[in-house]
């Protein structure tokens, strides 16, 4: 009976087995389609949030540069850039909960390339074309190597997907190779705190290793948010698991710490210098980070692996070149220095100064700086009257005029 029963029950597990294999492709297939939506979701993202800053910063400008006495929120351009930025911030979050962490973080070069463009189109002055290839050849080399390396990694892109459930997600926070990777992490956190702390060491390596380090924790909890809001939003409801109130904490925590220290060091550096170097260390960061949690290249072969690390290396480079292209020099302008006029300690009644403040930054983190200002920022130059020696009924101006130097 027994020798009977066994060839049936062999032929009843073969359809079994053949249904497996015909459901494979599909779902490869499946994954790359999810990659291929969180992978555009980001790049659209970022490119609102690119737009977003500048019209912010324009509206800054624009206040800054004119007799408006409106408040910069009062402005229709600053609320057209906050809706922008709060949509490309929706964009960003919800594409980590469709692609895996290590696809979605370089792709914020896009937000580099097009920083690097609006700032191009948004200035006013007219160059000769050989002028005009001098000075942004270095720009356009840089936004095509970005875009280059962005198809790589958008290509040979980690293809690891998992419902982000809690059950997975505590799971992977309770795993050896994560809370190992977290020791190391803190250790090193603390010591570069010691040391920024304590033996003022100003660095910006330092100061923005620290913001790399919080934001790795960032990246992971927000695709554990964004995974189980996705996931509670198909059916499943997720919300009910302390482990998303604990990472939705976590998130708000090191965002704003990491805000706190990338406010320092802009206050310290230069713009353009943060944007590459916190760009290079954040990215490698938390991918190492996102290999870790999620085991975003389990079962990956090393073209895949190797293609991907080549587009990394490729899009710092091309950041690198955008930024690199900054010009650092604050033009100057002749002005009238108020303290030789008695009586008068600014030009208008509510304190607004005759000669803008240049080295004031309105950038909110765009690329742009205060080099080529369009022309509403442009300082008004008065009239020097001078002294006619030897006429009668002319008096001397109250006031003499001063030119700095660049050093001044």
């Amino acid at each position: 009976m027994e020798g009977g029963n066994s060839p049936n029950l062999q032929l009843q597990q073969l359809p079994l087995a053949t249904a497996v294999v015909s459901v494979q492709p599909h779902a490869d297939s499946f994954s790359y389609k999810e990659n291929l939506i969180g992978a555009l979701l980001a790049i659209f993202g970022h490119l609102v949030i690119s737009i977003a800053l500048n019209l912010q910063k324009y509206s800054h400008i624009r206040l800054a540069g004119s007799k408006d006495p409106r408040a910069y929120f009062k402005t229709k351009t600053w609320w057209c850039g906050l809706f922008l930025l709060v949509l490309g911030e929706l964009g960003v979050f919800s594409s980590y909960a469709f692609a895996p962490l290590s696809l979605i973080v370089p792709l914020s070069a896009v937000s580099v390339i097009a920083s690097a463009i609006i700032g191009i189109i948004f200035i006013k002055e007219k160059w000769k074309p050989k002028d005009f290839l001098r000075r942004y050849v270095l720009s356009f080399v840089g936004c095509g190597l970005a875009i280059v390396g962005t198809y790589l990694l958008i290509t040979f892109g980690p293809n690891s997907h998992e419902k982000m459930t809690g059950e997975n997600i505590t799971r992977h926070l309770v795993s050896w190779p994560f809370l190992l990777y977290m020791l190391v992490e803190i250790i090193i956190f603390c010591l570069l705190l010691y040391f920024y702390k304590e033996k003022n060491a100003n660095y910006i390596v330092v100061i923005l290793l620290l913001v790399a380090l919080l934001g790795s924790m960032t990246v992971v909890t927000v695709k554990a948010v964004a995974g189980m809001i996705v996931v509670s939003i198909q059916g499943n409801l997720q919300l009910d698991y302390p482990i998303f109130y604990i990472m939705l904490v976590c998130m708000i925590a090191t965002a704003v710490f990491q805000a706190t220290f990338l406010a320092q060091a802009s206050q310290l550096y230069d713009s353009s210098q943060i944007a590459s170097i916190g760009y290079i260390l954040s990215t490698t960061v938390a991918i190492t980070a996102g290999a870790t949690f999620y085991l975003d290249f389990t079962g990956e072969d090393v073209l895949h692996i190797c293609m991907f690390v080549l587009g990394c290396l490729i899009a710092f480079l091309g950041v690198f070149l955008i930024t690199r292209n900054r010009k650092k020099s604050v033009p100057f302008e002749p002005y009238i220095s108020m303290d030789a006029m008695p009586g008068m300690q600014n030009m208008h009644d509510k304190g607004i100064a005759v000669q803008p403040d240049l080295k004031a930054s309105f950038s909110y983190g765009a690329l742009e700086n205060n080099d080529n200002m369009p022309e509403i920022y442009t300082p008004a130059t008065l009239p020097i009257v001078q002294e006619q020696h030897g006429s009668k009924g002319v008096s001397a101006p109250p006031y003499r005029v001063l030119e700095h130097s660049k050093k001044e």
